[in-house]
C-alpha cells in the first residue's frame, strides 16, 4: 500500500512539473508576441572609434583633439563657386555577406570592419562628412561648406543602417544621408518609422527611396507620380518636416522621370552612376555617386575620393560636423500651399525602436 501511493505521489507531482513548465511556456511565447522585435542598435562602445575619442568627449570638448571648438579655426571651402568637388560616396548593406555565392549581395555588402577603417581614414585625413541639404545650399549660394567635404549615402533602409552604421557613425559625429523605401517598412530587413525619426534627430538626412523600389522608367505616368508622391508625403508626415532629397532604385533615370521628381517637390537626387565628384546646382538632379564595393582595400577608397577641394581658414567657427543637433529646418510644407493627407501607412504598430 505504502508502495501504491508513493507511486501515485509521483505521477501527480511529475503531471503538475509538467503543467508548470507548459503554462511557464505559453506565457512566454505570449510575451515575447508583445514585445517589439525590432533590433537595437550595436553598442557604440564595440564599435568605438580607432584610437579617436568617444562621442561623450565629443560632445564635452567640441573637438576630437580636445581642443574647445570655439578656440579653433574651422577651413571653408571659398564661398561663391557653382562647382563643388564633394565626393558622394553610396554604400548599401555594412555587413558581412552571409552567403559567398552571392556575387551581387557580396558586392553590395561592406563588411563593419571596413566601415570602420573607412570611416577611421576619413576622419584621420580631415575629411568632414556633411549633408545633401548642406550640398545644395552651398551650390545654390545660401550656405557654406568645410574644407574636404564628404557625402556619406546609405541607401534601401537595411536593418543594419540601424543597428551597425548608425552607431559608428554618431560616435565620430558623422554626417550622413539615408535613402528609405517607406513600403519596406515592417520588414524584418528593414529599418522602423522609429529608427528613422531617432537617426533624423542624431545627424542622418533621410531621403526618399519611394514605395516599392522599381525601374521608374518603366512606370505609367500615374504609378510614377504615386512612388514619388506616396512616399515623400509618408516620411514627412513621420518626421514632421520635408524631405527634399531623392534617389533613383538602381540607378534608373531618363528626362521624364525627372521632370516628375522636380514636380514632386524634391530639391536634389542622386544615381547610382559613377562619374564626377564635381557637383553644381546645374545638374543637382543627377548627381553621381562614388559606389564603396564589399572587400574594396583602403588604398582603392582612398583614390576614388579624389581631389580635395581648396579651402581658406574662417578663425573662430566651430565645424558643424562636430555639432551634436540637427540644424534647424523649415516648417513642414512652408511656402508650398496646403498640406496633402497622406496615403495610408503600412501597419507598424507603435513608434517604439
Amino acid at each position: 500500500m505504502q508502495r501504491m501511493m508513493e507511486h501515485s505521489h509521483r505521477r501527480r507531482t511529475g503531471a503538475s512539473l509538467l503543467a508548470a513548465l507548459a503554462l511557464f511556456a505559453l506565457t512566454q511565447a505570449m510575451v515575447s508576441e508583445q514585445l517589439p522585435n525590432s533590433p537595437r542598435p550595436t553598442n557604440v562602445a564595440t564599435l568605438r572609434p580607432l584610437n579617436a575619442p568617444s562621442s561623450a568627449s565629443f560632445r564635452a570638448n567640441g573637438s576630437a583633439s580636445g581642443t574647445p571648438a570655439s578656440n579653433q579655426a574651422l577651413e571653408m571651402v571659398p564661398a561663391g563657386r557653382s562647382t563643388v568637388n564633394v565626393p558622394i560616396l553610396m554604400y548599401h548593406y555594412i555587413r558581412d555577406n552571409p552567403d559567398p555565392q552571392d556575387v551581387l549581395g557580396a558586392n553590395l555588402s561592406v563588411s563593419p570592419r571596413d566601415f570602420r577603417l573607412q570611416m577611421e581614414w576619413l576622419a584621420r585625413n580631415g575629411y568632414h562628412p556633411v549633408d545633401l541639404d548642406d550640398l545644395r545650399s552651398y551650390v545654390m549660394g545660401s550656405g557654406t561648406l568645410p574644407s574636404k567635404p564628404v557625402v556619406i549615402s546609405l541607401d534601401d533602409g537595411y536593418s543594419d543602417l540601424y543597428t551597425v552604421a548608425y552607431p559608428l557613425l554618431h560616435a565620430y559625429q558623422f554626417k550622413a544621408v539615408a535613402y528609405v523605401v517607406t513600403g519596406f517598412f515592417g520588414r524584418p530587413s528593414n529599418v522602423t518609422p522609429a529608427q528613422v525619426v531617432e537617426m533624423n534627430a542624431n545627424g542622418i538626412e533621410i531621403g526618399s527611396h519611394t514605395v516599392s523600389h522599381p525601374d521608374l522608367t518603366k512606370l505609367s505616368g500615374a504609378e510614377l507620380q504615386r512612388q514619388l508622391d506616396d512616399s515623400k508625403v509618408t516620411l514627412e508626415a513621420i518626421l514632421g518636416h520635408p524631405v527634399l532629397d531623392f534617389c533613383y532604385p538602381s540607378g534608373a533615370v531618363n528626362p521624364i522621370v525627372v521632370h516628375a521628381v522636380q514636380a514632386a517637390g524634391y530639391q536634389s537626387a542622386t544615381t547610382t552612376h559613377a562619374g564626377s565628384t564635381a557637383h553644381s546646382a546645374a545638374d543637382r538632379y543627377e548627381w553621381t555617386r562614388v559606389r564603396v564595393s564589399g572587400g574594396e582595400p583602403l588604398a582603392e577608397f582612398a583614390a576614388r575620393l579624389g581631389s580635395s577641394e581648396p579651402s581658406q581658414p574662417t578663425p573662430g567657427t566651430a565645424a558643424p560636423v562636430l555639432s551634436t543637433g540637427q540644424p534647424l529646418r523649415p516648417p513642414l510644407r512652408q511656402g508650398r500651399g496646403p498640406a496633402r493627407v497622406p496615403p495610408v501607412l503600412p501597419t507598424w504598430g507603435a513608434l517604439t525602436p
